[in-house]
């Protein structure tokens, strides 16, 4: 038995299957008398629903991990090289992929017996989502141990999902219209409109970067405080389930405790009985003796 084997199999296991069945292998390693191993194994956490499904997509399906760590790397590549078309496409991918994997992941949560809410259902599509924008997220996923769903975070923009096109580049002015603007400019109200064309437009350039700064700073601010959030959540997630052993690990020291009382209770009792028995040999041993001793003596 090793911490691979172990792990591979508490996380394919049932949530409420996990604690009970951690505990056995923990004791058969402290009875194998390697300490170690049963540290390493106490310390593996109980999965959420959720993360348990998404688990159980690993295990069961293993040819469906490549072609969805494989998409995440080509949307990468394109939101890296700007490729709208191909963005495009693999969002559509992305899309159709995401919905039938977490519908599996659903289908094979209902065959294990233990069928997953519609909310946990879309902690698995998160997770997917997440699997996809990071390649951290992608390795952890693919190693089949989650413990609670991953955050997709601010992921990638929808390409296609009502994100707005890139406006047009302005075509170049033919020679006639040209000539039409500088003969319109050349007249006296024309200048003048001319002028306060370009002082708008001044403005309007100026406002547009101090609102695509504030923009940036807004969404850097904002994945910041998701990312802490997230940890947040991870640490209460963990605080939980830390609650939630300490109450299982209680309630055994409790049944224990019973049974050593109800064995100390029939112990005593035992040996009251025995006491009993003893008092009453002693009592007939210093009857027979007494009438040894009688018959021993000669009348007088």
């Amino acid at each position: 038995m090793d911490l691979e084997t172990v792990a591979d199999e508490l996380y394919r296991l049932r949530p409420e299957q996990f604690t009970a069945t951690r505990a056995a292998r923990m004791a058969e390693a402290r009875t194998a008398g390697d300490r170690a191993l049963a540290d390493s194994i106490g310390k593996l956490r109980r999965p959420s629903l959720s993360a348990w499904a998404g688990n159980l997509l690993v295990h069961e399906s293993p040819g469906e991990v490549e072609p969805l760590l494989r998409l995440g790397e080509g949307l990468r590549q394109a939101h890296r090289d700007l490729d709208g078309a191909q963005l495009r496409e693999l969002s559509r991918q992305q899309r159709v992929l995401i919905t039938a994997l977490s519908r599996q992941a659903g289908q094979l949560a209902a065959q294990a017996g233990h069928p997953i809410t519609e909310a946990a259902r879309h902690e698995v599509e998160n997770t997917l989502r997440a699997v996809l924008a990071d390649p951290d997220a992608a390795r952890e996923w693919a190693s089949g141990r989650l413990v609670r769903p991953l955050a997709a975070g601010t992921g990638f923009p929808a390409m296609g999902e009502g994100a707005a096109p890139a406006p047009p580049r302005p075509a170049a002015r033919t020679a006639g219209a040209a000539k039409t603007s500088k003969a319109a400019k050349s007249t006296g109200p024309g200048k003048a409109e001319a002028a306060e064309r370009r002082r708008r437009l001044t403005r309007a350039r100026k406002e547009a970067d101090r609102a695509a700064r504030e923009l940036r700073a807004r969404e850097k601010a904002a994945a910041t405080a998701s990312r802490e959030a997230f940890a947040a959540k991870k640490n209460w997630d963990e605080a939980q389930q830390r609650v939630s052993d300490l109450t299982a690990e209680l309630q055994h020291a409790r049944e224990a405790q019973q049974q050593a009382r109800s064995a100390e209770q029939t112990a005593r009792e035992r040996a009251r009985t025995a006491d009993r028995g003893v008092r009453e040999a002693r009592r007939k041993a210093d009857a027979a003796a007494e009438e040894a001793q009688r018959l021993e003596t000669p009348e007088q």
